[in-house]
C-alpha cells in the first residue's frame, strides 16, 4: 500500500501509460456516497468500461463499495480525512510523479536472476533494443490478461504475458 519515498521506482508499460491499468485506476477508489449519487456512479461506470460491463456486476460493485471502504479501514488503510470525514474528490490523473519514473512501450520479457534472488529485468525498449533493468526490488503490478479474452473492457494489449513470465 505504501512505497517510500525515499525508493525511486521505475514503472514499465508496452503501450502508452495512458493506456494501462495502472492509469485507468487514477489513484482513487469510487464509493457511492448516497443513494442519490447511483445513477451517475453506474453511468460513469459504465462509460469507462465502453458500455461493454456486465450490468449486474457493475450494481454489485456499486452496491458493495461502502462495505469494502469499511473493511479497508479496517486492515489499516489511511484513506485522507479531514475533520474525521473522508475526502472525497473527482478522480483524475496525477500531475505529480514525485518517485516515479514511467517508461512507455516498454516490454520486460524475462526476470534478471541469480542465487534465486531477482535483480531486475530484461526489457525491450521503444526503440527496438534490449536493455538489462536492474533494481533492489523487483515487483510486479501486471494489470491482468483480461486483453486476452473477446470480450473485455480491458486494453488488448493487457494480455498477462508478465504473469505468464513469473
Amino acid at each position: 500500500l505504501q512505497i517510500p519515498s525515499d525508493k525511486q521506482v521505475l514503472m514499465i508499460t508496452k503501450e502508452d501509460a495512458d493506456e494501462s491499468d495502472s492509469f485507468l485506476a487514477q489513484g482513487g477508489i469510487c464509493v457511492l456516497k448516497s443513494d442519490d449519487d447511483y445513477d451517475s456512479y453506474f453511468e460513469d461506470t459504465m462509460r469507462a468500461g465502453h458500455y461493454e460491463n456486465r450490468k449486474e456486476s457493475v450494481d454489485i460493485m456499486i452496491r458493495s463499495s461502502q462495505s469494502i471502504i469499511k473493511q479497508l479501514v479496517e486492515y489499516g488503510v489511511d484513506f485522507k480525512r479531514e475533520n474525521g470525514e473522508f475526502c472525497y474528490t473527482r478522480e483524475g490523473g496525477h500531475s505529480e510523479r514525485e518517485n516515479i519514473t514511467i517508461l512507455e512501450h516498454t516490454t520486460m520479457y524475462d526476470f534478471l536472476m541469480a542465487d534465486n534472488i531477482c535483480y531486475g529485468v530484461m526489457a525491450q525498449m521503444a526503440d527496438g533494443s534490449k536493455e538489462k533493468i536492474t533494481a533492489d526490488y523487483t515487483m510486479l503490478a501486471c494489470g491482468g490478461l483480461g486483453g486476452i479474452y473477446k470480450h473485455s473492457t480491458n486494453y488488448r494489449h493487457i494480455t498477462g504475458d508478465a504473469l505468464a513470465i513469473a
